[in-house]
């Protein structure tokens, strides 16, 4: 089996706010937009990655008392969110920072061989980007 990663969601409470974050902060193009009463799907991905992207919905195929948990978890933080690799890790946490963020990890050398920082999104989710040994 010869497999290959085309697509991962990314639950978030407001689109526009998440759109703002992935697009204008982190420098993903927008590739679609789909809205449907309520709810959005918002693909983004990054230019040097065409066949990767990411959604970014407020959609929750589940009962009242779903959305309402899923809610709590993403107030915590506690949903995982995604991974970005850059060859400059310490511009990507400057404008991060400069964005106001919320940052989670400074830039830091971890004993796995990579030096990576963290923050949240504004629906919370966990965004990590890392800069791999040269």
């Amino acid at each position: 089996m010869d497999l290959t990663l085309s697509t991962c969601f990314v639950l978030v409470h407001d689109p526009e706010l998440a759109v703002g974050f992935y697009r204008d902060v982190l420098g993903l193009e927008v590739r679609n937009d789909v809205k449907r009463e309520d709810y959005r799907w918002i693909t983004v991905g990054s230019p040097a990655q065409p066949g990767v992207s990411i959604v970014l919905t407020n959609y929750l195929n589940g009962s009242p008392a779903d959305a309402d948990a899923l809610a709590g978890l993403m107030a915590k933080g506690a949903l995982s969110g995604v991974n970005f690799h850059t060859a400059d890790l310490d511009a990507a946490f400057d404008k991060l920072r400069a964005a106001d963020a919320e940052i989670v990890q400074e830039p830091t050398d971890q004993p796995w061989g990579t030096r990576d920082c963290a923050v949240r999104d504004p629906s919370g989710n966990m965004v990590r980007i890392d800069q791999p040994p040269a």
